[in-house]
Order: structure tokens, then sequence, then C-alpha cells
């Protein structure tokens, strides 16, 4: 059975905030990229979660310069829930870690390990509880990453 834990836990020395904020800065140089298909997801999750408005998809590509670090934090934060980076940045560091999961592995930190994507995270926990593993809940998806402790 493959452990439930996750397995870069005692790894994650920076604080919920400051691996946000790097994680931003990594968005913000996507968002602004001369290759469109580097932008584009970042533009997409930018209007979905409403942070810049009255722009389309287009017009916002368009005038991907204009995109600033405080529209990212934003967005980050309406993923998490928040209201806005301010109202996330007061509370998202006295919650786990595990938070943030989904960022680290657009990251890169669960890179190292076999993976099994589901379409929920429902489906994930119910295969969870019979094979094991560390799930990550991913938008409406999830994955279990898979390790031995």
């Amino acid at each position: 059975m493959w452990s439930t834990s996750c397995p870069r836990a005692g790894l994650f020395e920076i604080t919920n905030t400051g691996f946000l904020r790097r994680h931003a800065r990594r968005l913000l140089r996507l968002a602004r990229a001369e290759s469109t298909s580097a932008a584009m997801p970042v533009l997409r999750r930018l209007l979905a979660a409403g942070v810049i408005r009255d722009e389309t998809l287009t017009q916002l590509h368009e005038n991907r310069a204009g995109i600033q670090l405080k529209h990212v934090l934003n967005m980050l934060a309406v993923e998490l829930g928040h209201f806005g980076w301010d109202a996330c940045k007061a509370v998202v560091d006295t919650q786990a870690p595990a938070v943030i999961d989904r960022y680290r592995f657009d990251a890169g930190a669960f890179g190292d390990y076999e993976k099994v994507w589901f379409a929920s995270a429902a489906e994930g926990r119910a295969w969870q509880r019979e094979h094991g593993g560390y799930i990550v809940e991913y938008g409406d998806q999830a994955v279990a990453i898979l390790w031995r402790e």
C-alpha cells in the first residue's frame, strides 16, 4: 500500500505566503511570455478568477504586459477561496501546508513520484482508501502521488 502522507512534508521550509509569492512571480512571467501556449493558461485563470474585468481573452492577451503581480496574487487568493490577497495572506500561514499542494504540484514538487489522475476528488479518495497514496486536489480533478515511506 502506498503512503498517505505528503512525500515532501519535511522539505517545505518556506511559509505558505512565501511560496505563493514565489509561485505568483513565476506565473506572472508566464502570463507575459511571448509564447501564446505559455501565457494562455494563466490568462484564462486570471479571467476566471475575476481579478481583471471588462476584458476578453483576446484583449487580455494583447495587453498582457500590463498584468501586475497584484493581479496574480489576487487570482491565487480567489482560487484558495478568499476575497483577495490581503484576506488570504492574513490566514494562509496559519493553515496546513497541504492547502497549497496544488500549486506545489504545478511547480514540480512532486515530479519524482508516480501519479494517478482522477476526474474528481471523491474518486481519488475512494481509490486512496483501497490503495493508499497522497491525494492532491487539482481544480475539479485529483491526483494521487504514489510513494513508500
